[in-house]
């Protein structure tokens, strides 16, 4: 099936959510806070609730605006490729609980070649119930099985990673139930929780959400750099560069790179030739 190229530089929705506390704690629980019982409690439990700040790329990816952006792509081959969000102001439970609206301009289709995929940019803006701007969300998909319509090629955008030893390193497991957790929140592709599924179009098992297994590299940095205070953060940034599953065990490292900014990757901790987010940063105020 041909891909709808009419459909971009259009903006579609606003699409509605309603979100409540609970909503913040399985966020956190799907982005593996409280895996331990205890690290990062400040995401999962009323006492002092904190909002984990990769939420701002949850709306965006939310199940309904995938469906309505439907640019003709093959369902089985589509993975997140990236996110690079700003935060416009501190991202408390009173901001981004009740209604929020979010519009998403499909931006974009580029054309990585035959047999290499389609990238798809979307740019999403989410205001509260007071119409207050909250962050810009901007998400790549990759469609595997689309490449070769011959659209214009991606622009390049690399950051930087330092060739030292990073300043900060954190290990964690990601635990087998994480997708199930995840899923939740409101991205219900098969890919994620179903074997059949996920087989069919090249995975061994279901594997994460690339929202989930950035929401643990964000945790992990705002560990090293702002602690207790994620609500600080003003963006966040990677690239998606390998798909992971459940079970595995990272590695988050973390560069210092000037004032309020850290460069990041997160690397396979028992395989370092594997790095599952590059190119990644984050700023804070």
């Amino acid at each position: 099936m041909a891909l709808k190229l009419e459909m971009q530089g259009q903006t579609y929705g606003p699409f509605i959510n309603e979100y409540t506390p609970r909503d913040l704690m399985l966020f956190g629980l799907g982005c593996g806070a409280g895996f331990d019982g205890q690290t990062d409690l400040q995401y999962v439990y009323e006492k002092q609730l904190k909002v984990l700040p990769m939420f701002a790329a949850m709306p965006i990816v939310d199940g309904e605006v995938t469906k309505t952006i439907d640019y003709g792509f093959e369902w089985g081959g589509s993975l997140h490729w990236g996110f690079d969000f700003h935060i416009h102001q501190p991202l408390t439970p009173e901001a981004v609980t009740g209604k929020l609206s979010t519009s998403v301009l499909l931006k974009a289709l580029y054309d990585r070649g035959e047999g290499r995929g389609c990238l798809a940019q979307h740019i999403g803006e989410t205001v509260n119930q007071a119409g207050e701007k909250l962050f810009t969300t901007e998400s790549w998909d990759c469609a595997l099985y689309d490449g070769g319509f011959g659209g214009p090629k991606a622009p390049v955008d690399i950051v930087e990673i330092p060739n030292r030893e990073p300043d900060f390193e954190i290990i964690e497991q990601v635990p087998l139930n994480q997708a199930l957790i995840y899923r939740l929140s409101g991205d219900d592709h098969p890919q994620h929780v179903d074997w059949e599924y996920a087989e069919e179009f090249g995975h061994p098992k279901p594997n994460l959400h690339g929202v989930s297994t950035a929401g643990v590299a964000c945790r992990h940095i705002i560990q090293v750099v702002i602690p207790g205070e994620p609500e600080r953060l003003t963006r966040f940034k990677t690239r998606l560069t390998k798909s992971i599953y459940p079970g595995s065990t990272l590695k988050t490292r973390i560069w210092k790179w000037g004032e309020n900014c850290v460069h990041f990757n997160v690397q396979d901790a028992e395989d370092p030739e594997v790095f599952y987010l590059n190119y990644g940063l984050v700023e804070w105020r």
